[in-house]
């Protein structure tokens, strides 16, 4: 029973994985189901099977991209608390910063999404009011006066240097967030 249920679920996987890979790099609209079948190697019988309609494919990839980063965050959190935010924005430098970035999985989403209460925009949005929220609790810990305000110009920042990744240099990114952070949150321990 256990094989079957795993053998089951290979083709969905295959099916996100290829979604989030066609997704990031072109675009959500631009990549039709006939195409995410052909090249996760799936039928669009199994394809409706795991996935009603593209938008039900659209909202696993934008809560598997939530995931992965709800769990890069998680590890920032067990350091001391002087030091997570600056591992955070420091990740968040390097992914922005590498070969073949292609800017927020989230933003890209959401400009694709224009009516803020499709499933993928409130998606987003949770996503948005999670880090936030991490962002604030974490400052809270290591005692910061404003953690609210400097959660909300933190995110801003984060936003912000999501899309300064995808279009200037990646030096100036880096450099840039970094003296940005050190100025809203302080230079840590």
């Amino acid at each position: 029973m256990v094989g079957s249920a795993r053998r089951r679920s290979e083709p969905r996987e295959r099916l996100l994985a290829t979604a989030a890979r066609l997704f990031y790099a072109e675009g959500i609209h631009a990549v039709g189901v006939d195409r995410l079948a052909a090249e996760a190697g799936v039928t669009k019988a199994t394809f409706y099977r795991h996935f009603p309609t593209k938008d039900d494919l659209v909202l696993a990839y934008i809560r598997a991209e939530d995931a992965t980063i709800r769990g890069k965050i998680a590890g920032a959190r067990e350091l001391p608390a002087g030091e997570a935010i600056g591992a955070i924005f420091a990740g968040l430098a390097a992914n922005a910063c590498r070969p073949g970035f292609r800017g927020c999985p989230f933003i890209n989403a959401a400009a694709e999404y224009p009516d803020a209460a499709h499933p993928v925009r409130r998606a987003i949005h949770e996503h948005r009011t999670w880090l936030r929220d991490t962002l604030a609790e974490i400052l809270t810990a290591q005692g910061h006066p404003a953690p609210d305000v400097t959660a909300r110009e933190l995110t801003l920042l984060h936003d912000g240097a999501l899309v300064a990744g995808y279009l200037a240099d990646p030096r100036d990114v880096r450099e840039t967030l970094h003296h940005a952070v050190q100025r809203i949150v302080g230079p840590g321990p």
